[in-house]
């Protein structure tokens, strides 16, 4: 970042500062932030609306469910005499015989008490699933990149994403399971549903809002120290910045302006290799595939 800010300055014959992040300069500070907000505009300009590869990131989780025992009063969604509800929240679904279907907890009592936000049906103790739906998105998420959901461990692709008629459907109709996982991405949260009683390791790739890294390589949204570096050329982020400096002190852009759309257009066309094609394909070879079986009973 700051051999980024002096190539900046000197390029516009400006004070060159040997500190960026700890400067009080108010031109220098005006410069740095030209340059983030030059940084976070490119996630969105990529031609097309494609995302960019270089900012494509791979995420992968398990599923988590917790079995235990409660005492249920029917009428009431307070469930008593569980052995530990740490680790609980409102992203766990209830499964059980006292438990109507899409019941969510509501509250984390005690150490041994939780709310469901549906009265019990039935009075006794049984044994309820806790299984979480809801999962946290990455930090630094920006958009999903279709068709990347997967169960690994079944290695079955996720359905999806669902609206929210199919979702409602799933979620409060009589015939709400099958095979496969759906997904809806619902309150800044990826959902699943079935709710699963059972460790799935699940995935799927989203486009990074992550186009600067600390020295350590965490993903950043904005420079924050001098040896912060960018995922994005040198000179788009220099041409860039320039720019944006032209603009905002209404000088002519024409020239600048076409400095940028040519290094854009650079950085577009190297961002990811082109597919080798040919003018005499071969049809395809393979004759079995996910197209063409059932999810389940193959060969019965």
């Amino acid at each position: 970042m700051l051999s980024l800010v002096q190539s900046v300055r000197g390029e516009l014959g400006l004070t060159v500062p040997t500190a960026v992040a700890t400067s009080q300069d108010t031109d220098v500070m005006t410069t740095l932030a030209l340059m983030i907000a030059l940084g976070q505009e490119l996630v969105n300009m990529k031609a097309g609306g494609e995302p960019w590869n270089k900012l494509v990131t791979e995420y992968r989780f398990n599923t988590v469910y917790v079995t235990l025992t409660g005492t249920a009063t029917a009428g009431s969604p307070i469930i008593t005499g569980l052995s530990s509800t740490t680790g609980l929240d409102t992203t766990y679904c209830a499964i059980g015989t006292p438990c109507p279907q899409d019941t969510y907890i509501s509250t984390v009592d005690t150490a041994t008490q939780v709310t469901l936000n549906q009265n019990a049906t039935e009075t006794g103790s049984y044994t309820i699933n806790f299984c979480k739906t809801k999962y946290d998105l990455p930090s630094d998420y920006k958009m999903m990149i279709s068709r990347t959901q997967w169960d690994k461990s079944k290695h079955w692709e996720m359905l999806g994403a669902l609206d929210g008629q199919q979702w409602q459907w799933l979620k409060s109709g009589y015939i709400s399971t099958g095979p496969r996982i759906r997904f809806r991405l619902l309150d800044s949260f990826f959902q699943i549903w079935p709710a699963l009683s059972t460790t799935e390791y699940l995935g799927y790739e989203y486009l990074s809002n992550g186009w600067a890294r600390s020295i350590t390589g965490l993903s950043q949204t904005k420079f924050l120290a001098d040896s912060d570096t960018c995922l994005f050329s040198d000179r788009l982020m220099i041409i860039g910045t320039k720019l944006k400096f032209f603009q905002l002190k209404g000088f002519d852009t024409s020239a600048i302006m076409a400095d940028m759309t040519r290094e854009l257009n650079i950085e577009i066309a190297n961002d990811e290799p082109a597919p080798t094609l040919s003018f005499a394909p071969r049809p395809s070879e393979i004759l079995v595939g996910y197209n063409n079986i059932p999810d389940s009973g193959y060969g019965s």
